[in-house]
Formats: structure tokens, sequence, C-alpha cells
């Protein structure tokens, strides 16, 4: 009889060590994380990044959660530097044990924090960055929402050589992100027979355009395309129109398009960002109409392109946990987001598989109206 006894307590300690519950996953909760800049001159970003995430995990939770666990997002500022970026990571892994990463802000800050996501095993769904280097090569652990900044130039170079223009400039931010978009760039007009008319940089977390604007402004060109934040973004394109500068402006989505109309006020008048989200303002699709329910549920009265990628985030995030089912692993997310192939969100689809995690080539381009509104 004893014998029977030590049995069944042996193999009843062996099955719960077997189930034994995932890191950040309750059972009445799944605590996610994000690092972002919520400080700084990209602070826009990660902030409205942030309410368009939040505002879809409320919904969700207001209706019990997925598999009967609510959401909860723990975020850490990292102002937009890499540095900061790998101690924010840390801290949402080490000492918030969060189950996975949403979110994230940037190339450099990206690039920094990715070993450490990596090395833990962590998966990060929804990097706010369209870098080859976060794309290439292939990461297990990263799922991306957006195009890449291929996609993004690829767009505008043949919108601009399709009218005729040709002389094209780039102002870019001096690290691995303004790069990327240089890259991209250069493939664009080099398929074209083109190359950039001239090329300057700007540091990081800096609004110190003059020299910039010195060495573009003087080769003429028709064109200027930026890959940088808005707010250096938003000086170059001031004092190039202050000295008499009448050619055009092209932007990324990464600079932010709300807080780049902000930013500019009355100089923002037909200056171009491309998107890879949906227009935000018009419900003309499904996905739209329920990212403007959930932001009017949430109590957010204002829209914009940065919370509508934040709202599709956390949507691609709750996808996959629901498709994970009840007994929620870190791999058995990632096979089940990989599992999602052609599946549309309501007019904006997502695409994985095994070996690939690029998710949507969804491109799009808006201009800036009178009064900062957005022309589609």
């Amino acid at each position: 009889m004893r014998f029977a006894q030590i049995l069944m307590v042996t193999l009843a300690l062996l099955v719960g060590s077997g189930s034994r519950a995932e890191t950040g996953v309750g059972e009445k909760e799944i605590l996610v994380g994000q690092f972002a800049a919520l400080s700084g001159p990209a602070a826009q970003l990660g902030q409205r990044l942030n309410v368009g995430i939040q505002a879809y995990f409320k919904s969700v939770n207001e209706q019990g959660g997925v598999n009967g666990r609510t959401l909860r997002l723990l975020t850490r500022d990292d102002g937009y530097e890499p540095d900061k970026a790998v101690a924010a990571v840390k801290g949402l892994i080490e000492q918030d044990q969060v189950f996975a990463l949403v979110g994230s802000v940037g190339t450099p800050t990206g690039l920094a924090a990715m070993p450490v996501f990596t090395a833990a095993k962590v998966p990060m769904v929804g990097m706010f960055t369209g870098a080859q280097g976060l794309r290439e090569p292939f990461s297990r652990y990263v799922f991306h929402v957006r195009a890449s900044y291929f996609d993004e130039t690829e767009r505008i170079v043949q919108h601009l050589t399709t009218l005729g223009v040709k002389k094209i400039a780039v102002f870019y931010q001096n690290d691995a992100y303004g790069k990327a978009g240089l890259e991209g760039m250069t493939r664009a007009l080099t398929k074209r027979q083109l190359k950039p008319a001239a090329t300057a940089t700007v540091e990081r977390n800096t609004v110190d355009v003059s020299a910039a604007l010195t060495a573009i402004l003087s080769e003429q060109p028709e064109a200027v395309v930026q890959i940088g934040a808005y707010k250096a973004c938003a000086e170059f394109i001031k004092q190039a129109r202050a000295k008499g500068y009448g050619g055009q402006f092209f932007n990324v989505s990464f600079v932010g398009s709300k807080a780049l109309a902000d930013e500019l006020g009355s100089a923002g008048m037909g200056v171009v960002i491309s998107q890879v989200v949906p227009f935000p303002y018009i419900p003309s699709t499904p996905v739209v109409r329920e990212y403007q329910q959930r932001m009017k549920e949430a109590g957010q009265t204002e829209l914009d392109f940065s919370s509508m990628e934040g709202f599709l985030i956390g949507k691609v995030f709750v996808e996959g946990v629901r498709r994970a089912g009840k007994n929620l692993t870190r791999d058995g997310f990632i096979a089940a987001l990989e599992s999602m192939k052609d599946v549309n969100l309501g007019g904006f689809e997502i695409n994985y598989s095994p070996r690939d995690h690029s998710g949507s080539k969804y491109t799009d381009l808006t201009i800036i109206g009178t009064g900062g509104r957005f022309v589609h």
C-alpha cells in the first residue's frame, strides 16, 4: 500500500513539473513587455504606439481576455538610445518576467536589444522599424507587422520617377536606421539607372541640420527624401523653406506622421509620407472601423498612424495567443504565429511561415494638407 502511495505522489510531481506554466503566463493573466521611446525627440512614436496596443488589449480584456487570461502591458522607456534599450529589455525579461515583447521603436535600439531577447528565447512581435538588419538573417523570435524600408523607399522612388522627378537627394540619420533607409533609396534608384543627387546626415536625437542643409541645397535637387526622426526632419524642412527651396519633401513612416505635422505647423503643406498601415481617419475598411471604435472606448479621441500600427501589433499578438491555446508556451506561441498564412485582419493582411516572419508588404502614400490634416 505504501509503495502505491509513493508511486502516485511521484507521478503527480512528474505531471506537475511537465505542465509548469511558462514565464509571464499566470492562471488569469499574461505579462507582455514593451521597450520604446517614451521620452526624448522620438517620444511621440513610443507613446502613440503604446496607446494603440493598450486600446486593443483593453477591448480584449473587457471580453474576458484570451483563453481565459487577460493581458497586462509593462513598458520601459529607452529614450531611443541603444544602451538604454538593452537595459530596458533585460529589465522586462529578468525582473518583470514577461512572456513576450511587443512594439519596440527604432532600428538602433532594436539591433542592440535583439541579441538579449534572442538569447533568452523571448518572442518579439511588431518592431516599429523596417530595417533589413532586423529581417536578415532570419530570426525565429522576431515577427514583423510592417513593410520594410526597402518596400517604402521603392514606393517613393517609383512615385517620383513616374512623375519625371529624377534629381533626388537623401537626408538621413547617421545610424543604423538612416543607413537602412539610404540603402533602400540607393537600391530603388539604381534599379532605374539613377543615383542620389546628394546625401547628408544628422546625428540621432539632435536637430543640428545646418551642414546637411548646405550640402543638399547646393545640388538643387527636385525632391528630398528624409530618413530621420520627426524633430530633425521638421527642422530641415523649415530651414529649407526659409531659404526659398521649392522642391518636394518625402518621408518614410518611421518619422511619425502626426508628430511631424504638429512639429511643422504651416510649413507642412505638401510634405509626403509613406505609410505601412491603412489610413486611420476614414473608416473605409473593417480594421479601421474597429480601430476607431476601440480607441473611442479607451477614451482616446486622437487618431493617427502610429496608434493604428500599435493596434495592429496588438491584434496580431492576440491572434497568436488565441491560436496557441490554453497551454500557452513561447514555443507554442511562435508555432501559432507561423500558422498565420494569408490572414486578413479586416483590410490588412498578415503572412507568416516557419521561414518568413516579414508579415506585411502594405505601403501607401499620404500628404500633409491644410491645418495639418492628412490627404490620402
